[in-house]
């Protein structure tokens, strides 16, 4: 029985876990599972896969996608620039053991957001700066698309919520919400634009996909904008991690 699962700390609902079991049965895929690893101190992940043969591939979840790269031998390209690590492969020879870190987090938001793009979205902005935004602002730097970080606070980006409240929003038609402010069970909850100056040349992306619309994205709706959650996103990027963990490469 060949062993995939997801490392992170706490682990409550999860995507991935539904998404792969139902996939193994729907496609009749054998000898092979997915399950949960709530691990806190990351130390202890190594203790999972050495003493284990049957693990050839991990997801990573908060609060480790950059800690889990002490354990990395090689990044892609990607996983490099972003510096962050969502999806491990593991190759044994004999004793030894190579792990590769990749971020799919990044080609599911691209393919997910580039149907969506037309020559009206020059600009972007980017609301929170946390590990999600990560992918997110280094797929808009590959597909040449000015942003502005938008933060809480001055350090952590470009803008204060409080600043972007003298911009005219009309400037940035591509706005993508990477906080978690919007996540069940607070639905009442949305970041703090101005959505009175959206309109049907804004594209809202909302990376939560519970619930499936949140505030942020019937706010744009109700203005006439395009809105995207990240639902999809997940989908490819986990289509993504099963073609990695099974290429022969």
């Amino acid at each position: 029985m060949k062993k995939l699962g997801l490392i992170g700390y706490p682990l409550g609902h999860s995507f991935s876990k539904k998404y792969y079991l139902q996939k193994f049965e729907n496609e009749h895929i054998e000898d092979i599972n997915y399950d949960l690893y709530a691990i806190e101190d990351i130390q202890n992940f190594q203790h999972l896969y050495r003493h284990d043969i049957s693990f050839y591939g991990f997801n990573v979840t908060i609060p480790h996608k950059l800690t889990v790269m002490q354990f990395i031998n090689e990044l892609s390209a990607e996983a490099q620039e972003i510096n962050a690590v969502n999806c491990i492969k593991i190759r044994r020879e004999g004793d030894n053991i190579y792990l590769k870190g990749f971020n799919t987090d990044a080609f599911g938001f691209e393919e997910s957001l580039k149907p969506l793009l037309k020559p009206i979205h020059q600009q972007a902005l980017v609301l929170g700066n946390g590990g999600a935004a990560k992918a997110i602002i280094y797929t808009l730097k590959k597909l040449n698309i000015p942003y502005l970080i938008v933060s809480r606070t001055k350090e952590n980006g470009d803008l204060t919520y409080e600043e972007l409240k003298q911009i005219d929003l009309k400037d940035y038609q591509i706005i993508i919400n990477c906080s978690p402010v919007g996540t069940f069970p607070h639905v009442q909850d949305a970041p703090d634009i101005n959505y009175e100056q959206l309109s049907t040349d804004h594209l809202l992306y909302d990376l939560i996909y519970n619930p499936a619309e949140t505030l942020f994205l019937q706010k744009g709706k109700e203005r006439g904008a395009v809105i995207k959650n990240g639902h999809e996103m997940l989908i490819l990027q986990a289509e993504k991690n099963w073609e990695i963990w099974n290429n022969e490469e």
